[in-house]
């Protein structure tokens, strides 16, 4: 079966970085697409970034320019790099499989999602 594990969270004052990892099993990686979730205490799980199969990017409004995703299909990873990051970036972040844009522009999400792993930035 898909499985999606998280690595590469932690805890950065504010400004720092981290770069999240996702290795994938039990699927076809090359194919599908990946995407990033995250969802801060009290709230709503939210969309923050996904890639094609084909490399194309789409970003939430509030990390577009500090957040890059990207995709290494020879190792079955996607990866979140996190420049300046700021306290309201504290969340746990979910990798999620075969996220898509609808025909509404909205984002919906895949099937799988791994464990999550906690980002915590402090001001």
């Amino acid at each position: 079966q898909v499985q999606l594990v998280e690595s590469g969270g932690g805890l950065v004052q504010a400004g720092g970085s981290l770069r999240l990892s996702c290795a994938a099993s039990g699927t076809i990686f090359s194919i599908n697409a990946m995407g990033w979730y995250r969802q801060a205490p009290g709230k709503q799980r939210e969309f923050v970034a996904l890639i094609t199969s084909g490399g194309w990017t789409n970003y939430a409004d509030s990390v577009k320019g500090r957040f890059t995703i990207s995709r290494d299909n020879g190792k079955n990873t996607v990866y979140l790099q996190m420049n300046s990051l700021k306290p309201e970036d504290t969340a746990v972040y979910y990798c999620n499989q075969d996220p898509a844009v609808t025909t509404t522009g909205k984002i919906r999400n895949g099937d799988y999602w791994g464990q999550g792993t906690q980002v915590t930035v402090s001001s």
